[in-house]
């Protein structure tokens, strides 16, 4: 079993360490190592776990050490930024283009335009659940990089290009910065027709925890705050696991293809990249210069390389605050770290009067921990956790005995955002009852 310790801010802001471990030891009844627990408790013993205590505002923006990040928060209230972290620094945009893909078909449709039913069938799932299919569609169908740079002209965007030269087909190297994204949630707030306004953030607050590709979508914003919110997420890396999201066994809603032509999705166009770049690399000298010439700008600089977890969204009564937060996190990084450095660095934001969520954040160990209707292992689960990620934890009870040998437990911990139980056992902490939680 890898294990490492990891340095976590809690909501007064001060540091805690917490042990994640990330081997596999299979779903809550699943037989481990005989000494993973023994480990795991041992180490425990000596760091106290994560924990956060309701409406308690940051101190500072907490950065994860590796973690390269650029933030945005901006009060529409009252004009200003309240937080601002490398704010014009690019990243690639994963599925937060999507953003621009819808706007860009919806851009002059009229008063009275009526989104068709095929196209109602393609948007929503893009927006609410990252549907991979539906922006390779639209990228093909209305003309590729040419969508970045009308809609880099159409909202003022400064930082928002194409993506590089040799990867046209795909999306989500486009590349987006916080300040820009804050702009794009602008315009649709405040500047476009209020059917355009209506459609897309309707569909982002109904956003779904398991996206498309069974991934779990609610990290960053969706973790840190309570509703109401609205949030489009982005992810992309070659060492994220398959998603887990959703009871075990099941297909996802609208499985991915593994076409290059369409660039299939953001996690393909992510072990693609190597391909591209070798194929881009043939291409003669002066066809490349003319392509970038015709084309526009592109973002040559931008990081393709590394695993890539953003969150961007709005929080509050009347969608009062735009938040971006962009994150590359070091080569070979898991989903469950990521997911986890990017909810440590989002609760730290300072959003002022907004609802922070309540409990205490606990991290987990093992892969393919089930999240249950009851303490028991009665009914089949209600999803997966990413694994190693910490979890918001509201409350224990005494539940089913669980047993990983030579340990057992019969403690079960409530997690409010995900509405199902956990078993202790899959806690990292040092005894079977979680000490600073209270009983529900």
């Amino acid at each position: 079993m890898k294990r490492r310790l990891l340095a976590t801010a809690t909501a007064t802001g001060t540091a805690a360490l917490l042990l994640i471990s990330g081997a596999a030891a299979g779903s809550a009844t699943a037989n481990a190592p005989a000494n993973a627990r023994a480990r795991a408790d041992a180490d425990a013993a000596v760091v106290a776990p994560a924990r956060t205590a309701a409406q308690a505002g940051p101190a500072s923006v907490q950065v994860p050490d590796g973690v390269t990040a650029g933030a945005a928060v901006f009060d529409r209230q009252t004009g200003t930024f309240t937080e601002q972290l490398n704010p014009s620094l690019c990243f690639r945009s994963a599925s937060v283009v999507k953003l621009l893909l819808a706007l860009d078909f919806l851009w002059n449709r009229g008063p009275d335009y009526t989104v068709p039913a095929a196209d109602r069938a393609r948007l929503e799932p893009m927006l609410r659940s990252s549907w991979d299919d539906a922006a390779n569609y639209y990228w093909s169908q209305n003309g590729g990089p040419a969508i970045i740079t009308r809609m880099a002209d159409r909202l003022g965007l400064k930082d928002t290009v194409r993506p590089p030269a040799g990867y046209d087909g795909y999306w989500g190297y486009a590349s987006l910065s916080a300040r820009d994204t804050v702009t794009i949630y602008r315009y649709l707030l405040d500047s476009a027709p209020a059917a355009v306004r209506d459609f897309v953030m309707g569909n982002l607050r109904q956003s779904t925890r398991c996206a498309s590709d069974d991934f779990d979508q609610h990290f960053g914003i969706a973790g840190a705050f309570e509703k109401p919110w609205a949030v489009k997420q982005g992810w992309a890396g070659s060492s994220y696991e398959e998603g887990t999201c959703g009871p075990p066994g099941t297909a996802a809603a609208a499985p991915r293809t593994a076409d290059r032509a369409t660039a299939s999705s953001a996690q393909a166009q992510a072990d693609q990249a190597q391909a591209a770049h070798a194929q881009a690399a043939k291409a003669p000298a002066q066809h490349q210069h003319q392509q970038n010439q015709a084309l526009a700008p592109v973002a040559a600089d931008v990081d393709l390389t590394r695993p890539a977890l953003h969150s961007t969204g709005t929080v509050g009564a009347g969608d009062r605050f735009v938040v971006a937060v962009f994150t590359l996190h070091p080569v070979g990084t898991s989903y469950g770290k990521a997911f986890t450095d990017i909810g440590r660095l989002t609760r730290s934001l300072d959003v002022p009067g907004v609802a922070r969520s309540a409990g205490w954040w606990y991290a987990t160990w093992s892969s393919h921990v089930n999240v249950r209707r009851d303490p028991s292992t009665r009914d089949a689960p209600l999803t997966q956790l990413p694994a190693g990620a910490e979890v918001l934890v509201g409350c224990q009870a005494r539940g089913e005995e669980v047993q990983v040998p030579p340990y057992t437990n019969d403690w079960w911990v409530y997690l409010p955002q995900y509405g199902g139980w956990v078993s202790n056992i899959f806690i990292s902490s040092p005894g079977n009852r979680l000490p600073d939680v209270k009983d529900c």
